[in-house]
Order: structure tokens, then C-alpha cells, then sequence
């Protein structure tokens, strides 16, 4: 909003957040002499006009927001003009405060999580390492990064997972959960705190996702595309199942599919409307492994329609239970189903930032109404980079390498 909407003082938290920007920095009367600056780059901050002990007016920062709450600012701002009535010069205290800050830049929870990452290494794969470091650097870092981590509160902590819990991104949550408390347990053992923040908050978050379709954590997942890897009891089966993995297609979708359905050299899938849930086609882009994936099927089933022909009757594709039998073999039953691909892709996908509606329309969870029907190719180009990036990071995972560039981060970054 546009401050001279501003029709209310204490500002509210609605206020703040929202305020815009202008061509030239301005201050917002807070009260008491407290100000809420408002930069042309869009940066915030609370400071206070007071009265020097020479009787001079000056200015002391508070604190960048929204780091620095309202109710933070104003108690801040309180204890400061009780300096001031004292006879204390605020800006010389503010001074100490910020060299005491600068001495206790090493302890930054940024600096805390590279000295586990760094004890934690030598036991550790390169990928499970590259993957930890990710996962902290996509989802704490940005937030927390460069505070100091005693001074990080439990409160910080929730909010900071309810976030996450609220993308969705339940087993990533778990993961980033697990190891943010174990840094804070290589600070207490090592004397530089006495209580871990994170204790006890996984008995408030989400643990697992509400679905019905089991699908194994991402921890277990290199195991699992081994085993898809080399399952040997059908071929077609075999291929089936990881073209399910790199497309995040529901099981009856590729069964059912036909081979007049794929343009290999344009590397797209359009399944007709008539095969879709929501009664309208739906493009799927197909990564290289994909493309890979359905040349070397379409050597064993080309000859027929049908991608997955039955074995008795070649106008019939495989049986709706072909996929749950195979990873019954494999010893996942009621660890993993077919359908469970897709919320296994849904995880990481939301999990690395990926656009919600990107990941939504990959698995045709579309709008309903007139949008819908004419938004059937949205975001075809972003799907693209997306589920390319997912199945490097698939090989990635599988081969125990380090996960290919996450192309969120550097626009993030």
C-alpha cells in the first residue's frame, strides 16, 4: 500500500508489511518518536529521533524489519528513551552493541552448520553431503543464516518449519528438521550453549504426508531406483516404472498410453482428454532420460499400439495391478506404490522451490472453469527445465553424485 493510505497509528503489521516503495527514502511516524524507514530497494527498518545529552536531536537504528518486529522495535525504543532521559548517549551505546555484534559474527548459525558439515563429511557419501548442504543453504540459511545461534528462538524455529510444513514438504522438512538439531547439539556438547532450541518441536510438526499411496523417504530413494533399476522379472515392466518416476504420471495414464500419443523429437507426451481425470489433454514434457527411456521400450513394443500391450492379449494394455505386483517383488509392499511416484516427485519438486503451479499442471491438478481449458500447454517451458532437473536429480541420487544445479537458486541467489 501506498502510505498516504496510512490511516492508523502504532502502524499495523498489515501496514508495514505492505508498505511500497518510493523513488526516495521516507519515514512513517510510528510514535514516540519511533520511525518505520522504507528504502527505494524496498528495505525496511525502525529508527528513533531522540535528544543527544548536548540537547541536539540525532538517530538510532533499531533494526531491519521485519527481523525486528513491531512490538521488538517499540520495547526497543522504550528502553532507549529511558537512556536518553538518563543522561546516556544512545548512538555511543548503539556502537558497542553493533562492534559486540561484529565479534560475534563467527557465531552465526551460518558458521555453526559448516562446522558439522565438516565433522559430518568423512562418514558421509558425497551426495549425502552435497544434498545436507543443500537442503540447509535453500531453507535456514536465507532466514537465519547470519544470526547468531544463541539467539535464535524456539518461537523462530516453528515458524520457520510451519512454513515449510506448508509447502508441503513434509519428508524435506524431517530432514532439515533433524539436522538444524543436530548443529545445535555440537554447540551444547561442545559448552558454547546449554539448551538445544529445536528439542521437542517435531512432536508439533507434521511427520508424514495425508495421503493414502505409500512412497518410501527421500533417504531411501537411491535404493529404491536401484531396485526399479534392475528389476529383471519383465523388461516392459521395468521401463514402465521408470518412466512413472520421470514423469509424474498416474499409473492408469501409462498403462493406457499409445505409442501415437509421443513426439519423441519434440520430446512431448500429449495424453488425450479422453484418458485424462480431468477430461482435457495434457503435455508432457520428457526429459532425455525419458526420450532414452521409451526408445529403448519402444524396441520391445513398438509393433503394437500400445506401450505396455498385455501378455495375452496385445489390444489390452498391462493389468491395473502390474505395478504393484513388480514392486511387491522388489520388497517394497506397502512401502511403495505406483502412484506413490508422484508424491515422491511433488516432495522434491516443492521441496527445491520449484513454482507450485509449475509442479500442480506437471501433475495435471488444473484449475477447473474456462482457464483451465484453455491453460492446457501453461508453463510448458518451465516444465521442461523442471523435469530435466529432476532427472539429473534422480541419476544423481542413484549414482551417489552431487545434485545438478538447482535453477531456483540462482535467481534466489
Amino acid at each position: 500500500m501506498k502510505r498516504s493510505e496510512i490511516k492508523r497509528r502504532p502502524l499495523s503489521d498489515a501496514v508495514l508489511a505492505s508498505l511500497e516503495p518510493e523513488k526516495k527514502e521516507y519515514r512513517e511516524h510510528d510514535g514516540t518518536n519511533l520511525y518505520f524507514r522504507v528504502k527505494p530497494n524496498g528495505r525496511k527498518s525502525w529508527t528513533l529521533r531522540y535528544k543527544t545529552p548536548s540537547g541536539k536531536w540525532s538517530w538510532a537504528g533499531l533494526g531491519s524489519y521485519p527481523a525486528v518486529t513491531a512490538s521488538m522495535a517499540r520495547k526497543k525504543a522504550g528502553e532507549l528513551r529511558e537512556q536518553a532521559y538518563q543522561g546516556e548517549h544512545i548512538t555511543e551505546a548503539s556502537r558497542l552493541r553493533k562492534q559486540a555484534l561484529q565479534e560475534s559474527e563467527s557465531d552465526t548459525f551460518e558458521k555453526l552448520a559448516d562446522e558439522w558439515l565438516a565433522a559430518r563429511r568423512p562418514g558421509w557419501t558425497e551426495g549425502t553431503y552435497l544434498r545436507a548442504k543443500s537442503g540447509l543453504a535453500l531453507h535456514i540459511f536465507p532466514t537465519v543464516g547470519k544470526r547468531p545461534f544463541a539467539s535464535i528462538h524456539p518461537t523462530e524455529w516453528m515458524g520457520l518449519f510451519r512454513e515449510m510444513e506448508k509447502k508441503g514438504i513434509l519428508e524435506r522438512l524431517g530432514n532439515v528438521r533433524r539436522h538444524c538439531k543436530e548443529i545445535y547439539d555440537l554447540a551444547r556438547v561442545t559448552g558454547r550453549i546449554t539448551h538445544n532450541p529445536i528439542e521437542g518441536l517435531n512432536r508439533f510438526l507434521q511427520t508424514r504426508p495425508n495421503e493414502n499411496f505409500a512412497h518410501v523417504p527421500e533417504d531411501d530413494l537411491p535404493a529404491l531406483l536401484t531396485a526399479v533399476r534392475n528389476y529383471a522379472h519383465a523388461s516392459d515392466v521395468r521401463l514402465g516404472m521408470i518412466l512413472m518416476m520421470l514423469t509424474a504420471v498416474r499409473p492408469s495414464e501409462l498403462r493406457e498410453a499409445q505409442w501415437n500419443e509421443f513426439d519423441l523429437d519434440s520430446a512431448l507426451w500429449t495424453i488425450p482428454a479422453e484418458r485424462m481425470k480431468k477430461r482435457r489433454d495434457h503435455l508432457v514434457p520428457l526429459s532425455r532420460q525419458a526420450v532414452a527411456t521409451l526408445r529403448e521400450l519402444h524396441i520391445l513394443t513398438g509393433a503394437y499400439p500400445l506401450l505396455l500391450p498385455g501378455r495375452n492379449d496385445r489390444k489390452k494394455p498391462r493389468s491395473n495391478m502390474v505395478f504393484s505386483m513388480a514392486l511387491r517383488r522388489m520388497g517394497y509392499r506397502d512401502k511403495q506404490t505406483g502412484h506413490g511416484f508422484r508424491h515422491i516427485a511433488s516432495t522434491i519438486l516443492r521441496g527445491n522451490d520449484f513454482h507450485r503451479d509449475y509442479v500442480e499442471v506437471q501433475l495435471s491438478h488444473v484449475e477447473a472453469g474456462v482457464s483451465g481449458v484453455y491453460n492446457k500447454a501453461n508453463y510448458l517451458a518451465q516444465r521442461r527445465e523442471m523435469m530435466q532437473w529432476y532427472a539429473d536429480y534422480l541419476d544423481s541420487l542413484e549414482n551417489d553424485t552431487p545434485p545438478p544445479p538447482n535453477p531456483n537458486r540462482s535467481t534466489r541467489d
